[in-house]
């Protein structure tokens, strides 16, 4: 079973990226997926969750992201982004069906992937 990110890399304020997340070994349909992040000298930060139906975001996420999912992939769609964006971001799993912002929740976590916000 694995989760891996992609689409991570260095932007200018106020610039865009779309963070992807692919499953091995499941199928994404059957679980709950969110987006958490994790800044240097900093803890892991909640930032959104998709169910079948039901999306929910953090605070961090202020109106600019957007999760989304389709049969093969999740999304991040991260837009207006600021420098306090920066951070690794990571995909995770969950079996059971119902949201969580907590990260001892997700059974499943990829391995992240860089995001640079800097001019």
């Amino acid at each position: 079973v694995q989760l891996v990110e992609s689409g991570g890399g260095l932007v200018q304020p106020g610039g865009s990226l779309r963070l992807s997340c692919v499953a091995s070994g499941f199928t994404l349909d059957d679980y709950v997926i969110g987006w958490f992040r994790q800044a240097p000298g900093q803890e892991r930060e909640f930032v959104a969750v998709i169910s079948s139906n039901l999306k929910y975001y953090g605070g961090s996420a202020n109106g600019r992201f957007t999760i989304s999912r389709d049969n093969a992939k999740v999304y991040l769609q991260m837009d207006s982004l600021e420098p306090d964006d920066t951070a690794v971001y990571y995909c995770v799993a969950r079996r059971v069906a119902t949201m969580s912002r907590a990260a001892g929740d997700y059974d499943y976590w990829g391995q992240g992937t860089q995001v640079t916000v800097s001019s």
